[in-house]
C-alpha cells in the first residue's frame, strides 16, 4: 500500500501520529512517513486516515503490476 500525505491539505495536526507511530511522524521538519506500507499494517495505516481532521491522507493499493 501506498502512502501519500497531500502537503497543500496537511495542517499538521498530528494525529495521524498518534494512530500509527511507526509510520507517521511529526518532527522539526514538519510531517514525515513511510511510503510504502506493508498490507499487515493496513488498520493502522486506516486508522490514521480516518483520524486526520482535513482529510489530507491519500491510500493506493499496490498490485502486481505495482500501480
Amino acid at each position: 500500500m501506498r502512502v501519500h500525505v497531500d502537503a497543500d491539505i496537511c495542517e499538521e495536526h498530528g494525529q495521524c501520529v498518534f494512530a500509527a507511530p511507526d509510520i507517521f511522524d511529526l518532527g522539526d521538519d514538519g510531517l514525515t512517513y513511510a511510503i510504502q506500507v506493508d498490507d499487515t499494517r493496513e488498520p493502522e495505516v486506516l486508522a490514521a486516515q480516518s483520524a486526520c481532521p482535513v482529510q489530507a491522507i491519500k491510500l493506493t493499493r499496490v498490485g502486481a503490476s505495482g500501480m
